[in-house]
């Protein structure tokens, strides 16, 4: 007898498990599926949200199914629709549209929500956090010829907000009250390279300072700068990327264990047996925050376990890599931070400020366990083959610093040189002996490619890597093409 799986949230990973069962459970005989998702509209890639806000994409673009999938899989899919509260005890999701949904096992991919910090002005309709769709098109709306905009929060959305402004023709001031940016990711040197190439793109760049409040039609009050009684920038808009946390107040109330995010164990059970949680919201002690991998890798082991396919399936958690997704800035890291710091580490640095080029690399054992780079794609490839594969770094470590290719080791720019089991697309597990394998099978262009690997689905920073396998394959293993008879011939 089938079991009645309930998904409250209709994001990535929320969408991402309904596949993953579906994969596993065709027909729906083991598990029916209803999906409960808050926002109106079909799932789609949060990822890109920096692209279409540059104008790359369209939001139409960047969906995650076409119409109709929801029935083709016999996925009953409620969008528009906001879970209120969980009854444990009836085992029971009531919701804002006056129905109770119920359950045999429930999954909650609720995500996170951006933070606003407790600042006056906060509530202006000039300021917008960015997070998702319908926060995209209001600075769309905002980002009109001549507009001042100041981007709050120097992490990694912030950039990326401030880099998709300025592409739309806008001046943009980005303030943040760190002494440099993305400091959860990189360290000093790598923060002031990054801040000098996206000052040469146009950015404004305010590092060091706080803002105290917001003061419509005229800008951003901040302290942390000489001007005495703080510094006002000039600005029409406010963009808030200024952290996000975890959707935990549906489980909270229903009394399943919380921290910043629902505590999980590495079957992504809760407190309730009855209860999991995926994603942004749960709270791993093996997953990095904010990442895209970790919420699809925890939806495929969800998915063993609920539909049975392994009921021995565990997430171990997920070695954190991280892309910045803005045109014209080329910056990866891998491992934590304090990795550079560690004792007992080798550190390798290299800094050309001028030319927007650091790297930063941290080895332990001849294992490189951490690093950063920008505007060397050639080095942050090889960077996250030796940290993906943990194989032993090369004796010659320049080398390795500037992604030159190495005698034993993987050539990470030619497609021909990386081993099957280099991973190409960390957002879904793809290696290159898995694009091998699909086109063999009849995926011979990046599409199709796509379609059957889901290579490229994600972040989308493997593209130039997967259209690179392509054209490798197209011209060292040509699909075979049947003769056609011509018409009338013997």
């Amino acid at each position: 007898m089938s079991r009645r799986v309930v998904v409250v949230g209709h994001g990535m990973v929320g969408a991402r498990f309904v596949e993953e069962v579906r994969r596993r459970d065709p027909k729906g005989a083991r598990i029916r599926l209803t999906v409960l998702g808050a926002e109106p509209r079909p799932a789609y890639n949060r990822v890109l949200l920096s692209t279409v806000l540059a104008g790359g994409l369209s939001a139409p673009a960047v969906e995650l199914h076409p119409a109709g999938w929801a029935a083709r899989l016999r996925v009953d899919l409620r969008t528009g629709v906001t879970a209120t509260a969980i009854d444990r005890e009836r085992r029971i999701v009531r919701t804002d549209a006056g129905s109770d949904v119920s359950y045999d096992e429930l999954v909650l991919a609720t995500g996170s929500r951006a933070w606003l910090p407790p600042i006056d002005g906060m509530a202006d309709p000039n300021v917008v956090t960015f997070r998702d769709l319908a926060d995209c098109e209001r600075i769309i709306d905002l980002a009109r010829p001549g507009a001042r905009f100041a981007v709050l929060g120097g992490g990694l959305l912030g950039c990326e907000a401030a880099r998709g402004l300025v592409a739309r023709g806008v001046d943009v001031t980005l303030v943040h009250p760190k002494p440099h940016l993305m400091e959860r990711q990189l360290d000093g040197g790598a923060g002031e390279v990054l801040a000098g190439t996206l000052r040469r793109l146009g950015v404004d760049v305010l590092l060091g300072r706080t803002a105290v409040a917001w003061e419509a039609g005229a800008g951003l009050r901040c302290t942390g700068s000489a001007v005495p009684g703080g510094e006002l920038v000039a600005a029409d808009a406010l963009v808030v990327a200024a952290g996000v946390r975890a959707e935990t107040g549906l489980a909270a109330d229903a009394g399943i264990a919380v921290d910043r995010g629902v505590l999980v164990d590495d079957r992504l059970g809760t407190s309730d047996v009855r209860v999991h949680a995926i994603g942004d919201c749960a709270q791993h002690s093996g997953a990095a925050a904010g990442l895209v991998q970790p919420g699809w890798e925890q939806a495929g082991v969800l998915a063993d376990l609920l539909t049975t396919e392994d009921p021995g399936a565990r997430y171990r958690g997920t070695p954190p890599v991280t892309r910045l997704k803005a045109r014209d800035v080329d910056l990866a890291t891998v491992g934590e931070p304090g990795a550079l710091d560690g004792p007992g580490a080798e550190v390798l640095r290299f800094a050309d400020p001028v030319g927007g080029r650091y790297a930063s690399l941290a080895l332990r054992g001849d294992r490189v366990v951490g690093g950063a780079m920008i505007g060397l794609p050639d080095a942050a490839a090889s960077m996250i083959q030796f940290y993906d594969t943990g194989m032993p770094a090369p004796a010659d470590r320049l080398g390795l610093l500037l992604g030159r290719a190495l005698p034993g080791a993987p050539e990470t720019a030619d497609p021909g040189h990386l081993p099957a089991s280099a991973v190409v697309c960390r957002c879904n597990t793809v290696t290159k002996g898995a694009l091998v394998t699909a086109w063999r099978a009849g995926a011979t262009d990046v599409p199709a490619l796509s379609r059957a690997t889901r290579a490229g689905t994600g972040c989308g920073s493997c593209g130039d890597t997967v259209r690179g396998i392509c054209a490798w394959l197209a011209e060292s293993d040509p699909p075979v093409i049947s003769p056609v008879r011509e018409e009338g011939a013997a």
